[in-house]
């Protein structure tokens, strides 16, 4: 250990950097939102806060400038260009710069890896892929990518990329042409190296393989001896747990080290499991009774041998906010188990955006009272998913949200004593009044709460419903003709007779089934928003109409567009 910088933020990121072409000897850590930089024998010579709302997640340092990579979202639209400014810590100057990419960045790195003669970005994302700068290749890996650096390793003459993962494979990308032209002799040249290589790579592995066969001997004398004291072994979990806009399903990914023996999902509010393709492992359920203990859920994902990663799909309700708890146990002895808590929050399934649709009908929910601008943001962060933990610079702020499900829209807009939140969907408006007047009660905060509700929106909600709900009902219905169709088949001999329709379902009954299989309660989740829709349209003027629900399941079974809106109209 040549120094030691003092306890601090948990360093997300380490880099070297210096002059051009000189030895690369500064070390610059990013920790939080602050950057710092250190001597290689530890004196702090740089300190600046980049004033970024969400901790820094990856970062580049070449000569004076420093990218910085604030949030691991969909894009890099929030690569930024640093340059401290040298009179004055903690500014700097931004430039947007890249593609769209549709999987949070673990790293990224910069730097000539071509024949152009022009300096590429570089950049792996969580699933494991490696990209390169204007969909110049795309690699797949089957772990999430820790590290990514550029440089000629291999071979003399060929750029190339070395990637680590988090289980500790490295592997490495090379320029070098795979397939090339041999002539008389050289055929027997390439053999020959390649043999050579094989036959160096074996002695090291039998060598790897022989200390740990060495290791595993020394610990079970340790752990058979008198003197033997049982210790709890550490194990790290990477963990992730993001909003997919695509389905409206939250992805939460794990992975271990080591090999996962099985993980045990636990909710206390109602949540759908969705199929994963490439999720192997073996599921099973355990009854739950939500009423004494608040357990909706409690499934267990029994693990294949060497399965170091897992991968979970889940459909949140919006409305319903608590807790999903994982409880992760490896293959190691003596057993342990780490838990991991994700919050599912009330309007779980927003997701922020830069811009809406201002000419919707929107509905307004306005509040006012003695609280603070950090008090109002920590509420909305308990809201809404996205929302940085630290509230952002100056005296007012302004949000914007899509509902992934749906498609309705969000604006919050909220400063010192005054916060005005406004949608297209009557729902989500109900929604916030619930929670805020329920957390500015926790605090003993007195609210003062005023909405203005526009009737159009109601028809409007109910028209980007509609395309939604006549799919999933053809679909059912087309899924519940199938056996009887095969029936016929079977009977008859041939498909002749049907008419084309029923001939195309059984065409497609195997992706039909499919389909439906990985939509459960997809139809279910329809009707409850529709159901809600109505409920809270009235509640806002003061009116109960829960007993006229039957009624309305009854016009969503022989659903008919034009007769849903008349019935909300009349009702």
């Amino acid at each position: 250990t040549v120094f030691k910088t003092l306890p601090g933020q948990k360093i997300a990121r380490l880099e070297l950097g210096g002059v051009l072409n000189t030895p690369q000897e500064k070390i610059f850590i990013a920790a939080g939102s602050e950057i710092r930089g250190f001597t290689k024998r530890g004196k702090q010579f740089l300190s600046f806060e980049t004033n970024l709302t969400e901790s820094i997640k990856a970062m580049y340092v070449t000569l004076e400038k420093t990218f910085c990579l604030e949030r691991q979202m969909e894009n890099l639209g929030l690569f930024r260009s640093l340059q401290p400014n040298q009179s004055t810590s903690g500014k700097f100057e931004m430039r947007k710069r890249g593609e769209a990419l549709s999987e949070s960045v673990t790293s990224i790195q910069g730097g000539c890896v071509g024949k152009d003669g022009y300096d590429e970005i570089v950049v792996s994302t969580y699933s494991g892929k490696a990209n390169g700068n204007v969909g110049w290749y795309t690699q797949a890996l089957s772990e999430s990518v820790t590290s990514i650096q550029g440089g000629c390793v291999g071979k003399d003459g060929y750029d190339e990329i070395v990637v680590s993962t988090y289980s500790g494979w490295v592997t490495g990308l090379t320029t070098q042409p795979v397939h090339k032209e041999s002539g008389p002799g050289e055929e027997l040249k390439i053999n020959q190296e390649m043999q050579n290589k094989i036959s160096s790579l074996r002695t090291e592995l039998e060598q790897l393989q022989y200390k740990v066969l060495q290791e595993r001997e020394k610990y079970q004398q340790s752990s058979q001896s008198s003197e033997a004291k049982s210790a709890v072994p550490s194990f790290s979990v990477n963990d992730k747990f993001t909003l997919n806009k695509d389905d409206a399903s939250y992805s939460l990914i794990l992975e271990v080290q080591t090999a996962i023996d099985n993980v045990l999902i636990q909710s206390d509010v109602p949540i759908d499991l969705l199929d994963v393709d490439k999720n192997s492992a073996v599921v099973s359920f355990s009854s739950c009774d939500s009423e004494s203990n608040d357990n909706f859920l409690l499934a267990t994902y029994r693990c294949q041998a060497n399965t170091t990663g897992l991968e979970l799909k889940i459909r949140s309700i919006e409305g319903q906010y608590g807790t999903l708890q994982a409880y992760v146990t490896p293959r190691i002895q003596p057993k342990t188990c780490q838990v991991r808590q994700y919050h599912i929050k009330p309007l779980s399934l927003h997701q922020r955006t830069h811009f809406i649709d201002h000419d919707r009908p929107m509905n307004t929910l306005t509040l006012t009272g003695q609280f603070s601008f950090s008090e109002l943001h920590s509420w909305v962060v308990f809201c809404m998913p996205e929302v940085p933990e630290k509230p952002p610079a100056g005296e007012c702020v302004t949000f914007y949200f899509q509902n992934t499900f749906l498609d309705t829209q969000l604006e919050s807009t909220y400063r010192k004593g005054e916060g005005v939140f406004k949608s297209d969907n009557i729902s989500t408006i109900s929604i916030l009044k619930d929670v805020l007047s329920k957390e500015a009660t926790k605090r003993k905060i007195n609210l003062n709460i005023s909405y203005e509700i526009n009737e159009v929106s109601v028809k409007h909600t109910l028209k980007l419903i509609h395309p939604k709900l006549e799919y999933q009902l053809l679909l059912a219905k087309k899924v519940q003709l199938i056996d009887a169709l095969k029936e016929l088949q079977v009977h008859e001999g041939n498909t002749n007779f049907l008419i084309p329709e029923y001939r195309c379902i059984l065409e497609e009954a195997d992706h039909l089934q499919e389909e439906y299989k990985k939509q459960p309660a997809h139809l279910e989740r329809l009707y409850g928003m529709i159901t809600d829709l109505f409920i809270d349209k009235f509640k806002f003027k003061g009116t109960n109409v829960k007993t006229k629900v039957p009624l309305l399941l009854e016009i969503l079974d022989s659903y008919d567009q034009n007769a849903l809106i008349a019935f909300f109209d009349a009702a």
